[in-house]
């Protein structure tokens, strides 16, 4: 006698996964049917660490398992990279030499590469089933980040130049990292994936808009500029490979699973490409600081943080932590779940940085406006994989507590 397993995925949170076995007496084999998956990234559609969230799909070859292993080491490369861009800067001049033309083609290739792994209808219908928390991590994505921006810029009394790159990155979308990071802090993977993609649609009105607001009493902003670039880079590479996807699936199915791996590679060159045209600028303050032979340590430290290095590190880091903080709290007080407000924590406080930094090439003289976005590469990996991991490791007991009650 065989059966029949039929496998239902929940998408709302009240739900939970049912099984249903039905047993008839001239089946041949078990079928197993189940909706069509998310597959933001390879390791998101594998599996989704929720509480209240079973997903079931069918193993992956090694080489794609290897592949989407490969991807989730973005950090790492970022990290590397920006290491290497210290002691031989020289590594990354053909990539700079050919900017920002070179800049903008790399991330229009980067969002492609997003848009090739994305089902719209799928999003759609995550967006009908829960509105809330993705309207609610949308607006908490362009309220917190500018806002703060602007204080901590103020407060610290940056430079303009450095003002406006660090607003600049405020403003821009969710990074496609926080998916990578979500996953590892078993938070909403989900609703992750939703947040980045509204927000990054979003971006075309809404970095301009308050880029000029915010930093226009710095510099002069244009905004239609700003819009049109976004829409270039960002937007239609996204909408174009979401089309292509649809239209030609056989073909994207064989470069998907490339396609995270290719993503995160050149947006770690992106990165560290830009950080290494402003090595010598950095290391002048180290060697400023270090020339005050008969300074004390702390005086020398005092010195290189008032440079440009110590300013530009400072405010990333507190950018970053107060979006992971004020976005976690933040989504605690509207009483939504643990894996939501790890999601949005995580989504908040993790931006698009490789966008400030092709808008900042592209629109702004100072070559100091692209700092602030190209450091953020490096702090906001390790501070979102440091809090993923904290989070994977206490994510247990606080589960627990969730079914509970």
């Amino acid at each position: 006698m065989s059966f029949t397993l039929t496998h239902r995925l929940c998408l709302s949170p009240p739900q939970r996964t049912h099984l249903r076995f039905t047993f008839k007496p001239h089946t041949s084999k078990p079928i197993v049917s189940s909706p069509s998956k998310l597959s933001y990234l390879p390791i998101v559609s594998s599996l989704s660490h929720n509480s209240e969230h079973l997903s079931v799909t069918q193993a992956k070859p090694r080489w794609e398992n290897m592949l989407s292993t490969a991807a989730s080491f973005y950090p790492l490369y970022v990290t590397v990279g920006g290491i290497v861009a210290c002691f031989k800067p020289s590594a990354f001049a053909w990539f700079v030499e050919r900017g920002p033309s070179s800049y903008s083609f790399s991330l229009g290739l980067i969002m492609l590469a997003m848009g090739l792994t994305l089902e719209l209808k799928d999003l759609l219908n995550l967006f009908t089933q829960r509105p809330l928390s993705i309207l609610f991590g949308c607006v908490a994505q362009y309220t917190i980040m500018p806002t703060f921006a602007m204080v901590i810029s103020k407060t610290l009394g940056l430079s303009p130049s450095l003002s406006v790159g660090l607003i600049l990155l405020g403003c821009c979308p969710g990074g496609a990292a926080s998916t990578v990071v979500t996953f590892i802090a078993r938070g909403d993977v989900s609703l992750s994936t939703v947040m980045t993609v509204c927000t990054t649609l979003g971006a075309v009105i809404l970095t301009p808009l308050l880029t000029v607001i915010l930093a226009g009493t710095y510099v002069p902003v244009d905004a239609i500029g700003l819009s049109i670039s976004t829409l270039q880079v960002v937007v239609a590479p996204v909408l174009l490979g979401s089309y292509l996807q649809s239209t030609f699936p056989l073909v994207v199915k064989m470069i998907t699973p490339f396609a995270p791996l290719f993503a995160v590679l050149l947006s770690s060159l992106l990165a560290c490409s830009i950080f290494s045209g402003n090595v010598v600028r950095f290391k002048s303050s180290i060697v400023n600081a270090s020339l005050a032979s008969d300074a004390s340590l702390v005086s020398r430290l005092q010195s290189l943080l008032s440079g440009d290095l110590g300013a530009v590190i400072l405010s990333v880091m507190l950018l970053h932590f107060i979006g992971f903080f004020v976005g976690y709290i933040s989504a605690a007080i509207c009483r939504f779940r643990e894996a939501e407000r790890r999601a949005i924590s995580i989504e908040v406080g993790m931006q698009n940085s490789s966008l400030g930094v092709v808008l900042a090439t592209t629109h702004f003289s100072s070559p100091v406006v692209a700092l602030p976005p190209a450091m953020s590469a490096v702090i906001m990996n390790i501070m979102g994989s440091s809090l993923g991991f904290f989070w994977r490791q206490i994510s247990g007991s606080k589960q627990e507590v969730e079914d509970q009650e």
